[in-house]
């Protein structure tokens, strides 16, 4: 499934092998400002390129997915004019304990370079439309406390602040979104 819109040109696309060298570019990007790599999928071992796309794409039925994961749709935003990866984030079909409390539906992130261009309120917007398709009628989305830009991008998309809570010793929020 691709999801296109016009901002900047850009799109959502599921993983697929073709763009090997922009994730990894992306991923060695991210490693070089020493920051942590989120959604959790970009920290999975891409040796074999074909196996860990493979093993995304799957994840969204269900299959192969690891102990106490729920199915997940990944996505890339892709940059149409030079063909590179922006981003790239993650939905959750459904939630288990630890999502309920801490993950949520959905996780994301934007390369360095590409930040506070608006591409991850696009790239969240945009993936709205998939959580109606798979059936989500609202979504839970966390993020730290201290983490403004991403609360700003979950409050632009229509999140509602509903808690905060403690985890490893630092605070995070718990926005909700009711999908239109």
């Amino acid at each position: 499934m691709t999801i296109i819109n016009t901002f900047e040109n850009i799109k959502l696309i599921n993983p697929n092998v073709s763009m090997k060298s922009e994730y990894l570019n992306m991923i060695s990007e991210w490693k070089e400002y020493n920051e942590e790599l989120i959604p959790w999928s970009l920290n999975l071992d891409t040796v074999d390129f074909n196996l860990f796309v493979k093993n995304l794409n799957e994840y969204s039925e269900g299959i192969g997915l690891p102990d106490g994961f729920v199915p997940c749709t990944t996505f890339w935003l892709v940059n149409n004019k030079n063909n590179s990866i922006i981003g790239a984030i993650e939905i959750r079909h459904q939630l288990n304990d630890y999502l309920a409390f801490r993950g949520g539906h959905i996780g994301y992130g934007i390369r360095p370079s590409e930040r506070n261009k608006g591409y991850a309120s696009k790239m969240l917007s945009m993936s709205l439309q998939h959580c109606k398709a798979i059936g989500l009628s609202k979504v839970l989305i966390t993020c730290l406390k201290n983490n403004i830009g991403s609360a700003k991008t979950i409050i632009k998309n229509g999140g509602i602040l509903d808690s905060e809570d403690i985890d490893n010793g630092e605070i995070f929020q718990k926005y909700w979104i009711n999908i239109k």
